[in-house]
């Protein structure tokens, strides 16, 4: 299909596949049918889960700055990722930063934010105290450091990247590198996922990955034939040096969606500025030159839009997460943000609020009226709903119900 094509088409199976007739019973708190009842149904949060790296919460020295950063990021986001590398999280060994990373959770749960935690095990950002153990301390560390992290935050975060990259794992010289070449990819994701698994049964588990190619399918199908307990496929996307063409888009999703699970575009950038050169492949050198322009958020802006059109189209993926929210702090110093480092808003920024968020375009503000039996019909997007309306008394009423795509369409919700 045509990029043309898939743009134009994609509206249609955005009605298809993200929204549903919903039956609406409207009754009292003790179940009594409420006849007549007249109404708004307003989408309050969308299932859909639209995210980024909240890794500036709580870490941004500039207080004003930093509440500029949360407000932008909460009235936008309903999913945030938070930073759980060993090496930054566990700088001395046996000293874990939990109550800093708990204290950003927190905000999340304040929020009405899912948190996502990234990464339980991956080859960089390896602690540097960990270089003097030998192998096998390492991934006995490795391991506890699974089993505890997602027991203790369990409730607090039951989203994980389990498993960081493993497809190139074996190109790093340290521990963890080590255990990947000698038992394998898919022998090593499969005991890291199973770990976090009996430590948070309730927590969907994440295998995340840059390398789209033949050997990630390759392990995602060990995975599954492994009866490994991997829940979501996670695809990165980090364009920092070209832009991926809608066909290649188009094209990963429908590869990794033969597999039959959910797919998470875990690490989505689009700059905003000049790219990297198509030989530069340092992607640990920090640019404090690298600034955003105007011409470069009108691009982003417009790749922007198809990108998220685009995937926001495709029945299997389920969550798109932008890397970074803000240029303040951004990877590698690139103007990779949604917002500037000041958080004013770049234009991208600007349209998906006007694209998600009540009121948008991919928004249900719906009136209904009720028949005598307390029933109205209404076609919504998957997600959180208020209601607010009067009783045929006149009596004003209000209430909240939520459309999922998995469950039922008949819904009964419950006004006072």
């Amino acid at each position: 299909m045509k990029e043309n094509g898939l743009v134009l088409s994609a509206e249609e199976r955005i009605a298809k596949h993200r929204m549903a007739e919903a039956n609406l019973t409207f009754v009292t708190p003790r179940g009594k049918a409420i006849p007549g009842f007249k109404g708004r149904v307003r989408l309050a949060k969308h299932e859909f889960k639209l995210g980024a790296n909240a890794f500036r919460v709580g870490n941004i020295k500039d207080r004003g700055l930093q509440r500029e950063y949360n407000e932008r990021f909460a009235a936008l986001m309903n999913y945030a990722t938070l930073p759980f590398y060993w090496g930054s999280y566990e700088r001395e060994k046996g000293a874990p930063a939990a109550e800093r990373l708990r204290a950003m959770a927190d905000w999340c749960r304040k929020n009405d934010i899912i948190a996502k935690g990234h990464p339980l095990t991956w080859h960089e950002v390896f602690p540097s105290w960990a270089a003097e153990l030998s192998d096998a301390k390492v991934i006995a560390l490795q391991k506890e450091r699974i089993r505890h992290i997602v027991a203790e935050f369990r409730g607090l975060i039951d989203i994980w990247d389990v498993v960081n990259e493993a497809t190139v794992s074996h190109r790093f010289d340290n521990a963890i590198g080590r255990w990947i070449k000698s038992r394998g990819a898919a022998s090593c994701v499969a005991q890291a996922l199973r770990l976090a698994h009996r430590a948070n049964g309730r927590a969907v588990l994440l295998y995340n990955d840059f390398n789209v190619s033949p050997q990630f399918e390759a392990l995602v199908k060990a995975l599954i034939r492994a009866d490994a307990p991997v829940h979501t496929i996670g695809i990165q996307s980090h364009m920092h040096k070209v832009l991926w063409p809608l066909q290649r888009l188009w094209d990963t999703c429908e590869t990794y969606a033969r597999f039959g699970l959910p797919l998470h575009f875990t690490e989505t950038t689009v700059l905003s500025g000049r790219l990297k050169a198509e030989d530069d492949n340092d992607w640990h050198a920090v640019h404090t030159d690298w600034r955003t322009t105007k011409r470069g958020e009108a691009a982003q802006l417009s790749y922007g839009k198809r990108l998220y059109t685009l995937l926001f189209s495709h029945p299997a993926v389920e969550a798109i997460t932008w890397w970074d929210f803000s240029d303040d702090g951004a990877w590698q110093g690139a103007p990779a943000g949604l917002v500037r480092s000041d958080m004013s808003p770049k234009p991208l920024y600007n349209w998906l609020v006007e694209s998600f968020c009540p009121g948008g375009r991919w928004g249900t503000d719906a009136a209904v009226v009720a028949d005598g039996s307390g029933c109205a019909a209404a076609r919504c997007f998957f997600g959180d709903y208020e209601v607010v309306g009067r009783a045929a008394s006149g009596k004003r009423l209000r209430g909240r119900f939520t459309l999922s795509r998995r469950g039922a369409k008949n819904v009964e919700v419950v006004l006072a």
